[in-house]
């Protein structure tokens, strides 16, 4: 996931240095926030997508283009941040607060200015630009602040990350009379407080350096390491899953509603509820992995998320209950892996080429979900809606087949 990218700040952090300042108690709590509050653009349009298809006449494909147009603005995005340096160029904590504001202004674009699915589509992509200057310059910030605690820091930032997503979802499952303006309007003013809190509350951190230059020279080198290859392309098996899946599980809840006149039901909630529960799967799985190892953890979750897109089918004929606890488990597996999937991927990546193999893959990574994305979004309208999460399988098949030879060096 996202979270490949932000190990090459924390890798940069085996040197020794000096004893840290005292931290004033509030530096984690306002990083968090702020990486909670920038990240809630990530979504913020799917929320309302039905409103926006009954206002503009958008088809049911406009889920798939418009998730799609994010994550490529945040492969553009975090291709042109690490080209060009900017977060060691400048203070991170100003970039971070410039691409809060502007993504906010962007996402307040489609208020502004959008009345169709072309100009929505824009107006995505540029959100997805400035999400580059979000999520992994947060982190570059906390590594700043942390050193041999870091990694408890990046566990909490990677569940605001989670909740950030789902936060959209929430905002109008809590007010479902809402309008779609009142929600976008509303997103957009949470991301741009949490970025002056970071300007304004986080200084710039005692461990704070600077990153290699990237060289796309390493895409030519860093997969000749078995091992890094094993970890990547387990990576890769992660991400054709995930961001589908988020990405359809309101229209799936959706279908399953009308499916069993479920009225009463409320969409948005779950939606959110069964992303957000992510953060539970990856809070427990750093805690587990301290003791077995990053290695079991990914391929125990990714197994177990695998295992649901194989019995997803059956999913359209349990009980209300069954089906809302089966997404929740899903949500939680799903995501879990995601931080020792960073981790892995620091750990094998050539040590000279450690950040410049992290954004390649990264960005590979988000490149495979545009791709899962737009197949489920074409099927979803020639098959069963139960047989819809069936072609997830392929990612943690080919993830956990790529898995073994790291799983054979755990062993040992």
């Amino acid at each position: 996931m996202y979270g490949a990218s932000m190990h090459r700040f924390s890798s940069l952090l085996k040197t020794d240095f000096p004893q840290a300042a005292k931290r004033p108690p509030w530096i984690l709590l306002i990083i968090i926030f702020s990486q909670f509050t920038g990240t809630s653009l990530w979504f913020a349009s799917n929320a309302v997508l039905g409103d926006l298809q009954q206002a503009w006449g958008l088809g049911g494909d406009a889920l798939g283009y418009m998730t799609s147009a994010v994550q490529l603005g945040f492969i553009v995005g975090t291709l042109g941040f690490a080209f060009f340096a900017i977060s060691d160029r400048f203070s991170p904590r100003i970039v971070f607060f410039v691409s809060s504001i502007l993504g906010a202004v962007s996402n307040l674009g489609i208020y502004l200015f959008t009345d169709g699915l072309s100009s929505l589509l824009v107006f995505r992509f540029i959100t997805g630009l400035f999400l580059a200057g979000i999520y992994p310059v947060g982190m570059k910030i906390a590594a700043g602040w942390y050193q041999k605690d870091l990694g408890n820091a990046i566990g909490f930032l990677v569940g605001a990350l989670v909740l950030g997503t789902s936060f959209p979802h929430l905002l109008k499952g809590l007010g479902q009379n809402l309008t779609w303006e009142t929600v976008t309007l509303s997103v957009s003013l949470t991301a741009a407080v949490g970025g002056l809190a970071m300007l304004l509350l986080v200084p710039d951190g005692p461990h704070l350096s600077k990153g290699t230059s990237f060289d796309p020279k390493a895409l030519a080198i860093i997969f000749k390491s078995r091992l890094f290859r094993s970890s990547a392309f387990g990576y890769f098996g992660h991400m054709w899953e995930l961001y589908t899946l988020w990405a359809f599980v309101p229209f799936v809840l959706t279908m399953y509603v009308a499916q069993n006149s479920l009225s009463t039901l409320n969409i948005s909630f779950w939606a959110f509820a069964i992303i957000a529960a992510g953060s539970i799967g990856c809070a427990l799985g750093g805690l587990i992995s301290l003791r077995v190892g990053s290695t079991r953890v990914a391929y125990a979750q990714l197994l177990s998320s695998g295992i649901c897109c194989l019995i997803s089918p059956l999913l359209f004929y349990a009980s209300p209950p069954v089906f809302l606890g089966f997404l929740l488990f899903w949500g939680i597996v799903v995501v879990g892996d995601s931080p020792q999937f960073s981790a892995l991927n620091a750990q094998y990546a050539p040590k000279e080429l450690v950040g410049s193999a992290l954004t390649i893959v990264n960005s590979i990574g988000f490149a495979i979900t545009i791709v899962s994305i737009q197949l489920i979004n074409y099927l979803s309208s020639i098959i069963d809606v139960s047989y819809l999460f069936l072609p997830l399988t392929i990612g943690p098949v080919l993830g956990l087949t790529a898995l073994m030879p790291l799983m054979r060096a755990a062993r040992v």
